[in-house]
């Protein structure tokens, strides 16, 4: 069957971390493939208005709760046929600067949701890990059986999920499946706060007619993945026949690697057909921040081979589609 045709339909599915980027989504394209959606959420970093056309949605349903608590995961998961697991904090600077709350969100708070879904028996538990995990590791492309010392909190509370979700699989027969992300962009991902992605925070403060500021010398490259990939993956990841143990983790990306310089023109010159202005924004250069990777590239092999993933938009595409939209956004 080919990707293009291996989706979820016609099942019950829980998107935690439903309003967020990634999670709204993730529901949005649930709901056009008929199915049923929960969302699980507490709003504390997402955002009310990405679930608007949504909520009145006869096959939606809304579940305001934190994943610390595990009688929020239990009543979220209730007759759930597979779960996606989004909801974490994000950022490598704020796990830096608050780690513990970073650890009960995204190390408790999966436990709580690993739990409750092996007690519900969901079919498949497929869930974000993060490209953070391979810290240090000098060799590129980035392979998922090689990971060096980690650099940040979050990049331990991700890789400890990994480990959770293999424990789960083994001895308490939980399908998991990891997905680590690497710098998904695209709608819907929002440029406000001290800890917004790189691509949101440049388009907000070139369409404001600012100077970008980037951290370091801008050569430091990130295999930058639009959204439309990573809801495919979701898809192929649930749905997939998989070996035991099935507690499998895959990179999410395009295999290609474009520079802080380079995103910098590219975002440059799309913003400058709707704003002809930006052509003539330079971005500031600050000092490089602690925990980030300098270099990151995807093999992606593994999950072209095993869950049939080739990437619908390379980075380019993608990167056309999301200024559209954030220029529609902005005005």
């Amino acid at each position: 069957m080919s990707n293009q045709t291996r989706l979820i339909s016609g099942a019950r599915v829980l998107v935690t971390g439903g309003a967020g980027f990634i999670g709204a989504n993730l529901c949005e394209r649930l709901l056009a493939q008929d199915n049923e959606v929960v969302c699980l959420d507490n709003f504390a970093t997402s955002r009310p208005e990405n679930l608007a056309e949504m909520r009145a949605h006869p096959w939606f349903t809304l579940v305001e709760g934190d994943i610390r608590h595990l009688a929020d995961c239990q009543r979220a998961v209730a007759g759930v046929d597979y779960v996606l697991h989004h909801a974490a904090l994000g950022s490598v600077p704020r796990s830096i600067k608050d780690p513990h709350t970073t650890n009960e969100v995204n190390v408790s708070g999966f436990l709580n949701m690993l739990a409750a879904a092996a007690a519900a028996k969901v079919k498949r538990f497929v869930y974000a890990s993060s490209s953070s995990v391979y810290g240090d590791y000098p060799g590129s492309p980035k392979v998922e059986a090689h990971t060096g010392r980690l650099l940040s909190p979050y990049a331990v509370s991700k890789w400890t999920n990994e480990l959770y979700a293999g424990v789960f699989a083994r001895l308490h027969g939980l399908p998991c499946v990891g997905l680590r992300y690497f710098n998904v962009f695209g709608r819907r991902q929002s440029p406000e706060g001290e800890y917004a992605a790189v691509i949101p925070r440049f388009v907000k403060a070139l369409l404001a007619g600012q100077a970008p500021i980037i951290y370091g010398d801008g050569t430091q490259a990130r295999d930058f993945t639009y959204i439309d990939n990573v809801l495919l993956i979701n898809n192929l990841a649930a749905t997939a026949t998989l070996s035991a143990p099935t507690d499998q983790v895959y990179n999410v990306a395009c295999g290609t690697s474009t520079s802080l310089n380079a995103l910098f023109g590219l975002l440059r010159d799309l913003l400058a057909r709707y704003q002809p202005a930006v052509a003539q924004v330079q971005p500031q250069y600050g000092p490089a921040r602690p925990g980030d990777i300098l270099f990151s590239l995807a093999d992606i092999g593994s999950a072209q081979r095993q869950l049939g993933y080739v990437p619908t938009h390379q980075v380019a595409e993608g990167l056309a589609l999301a200024m559209e939209w954030y220029w529609a956004a902005h005005y």
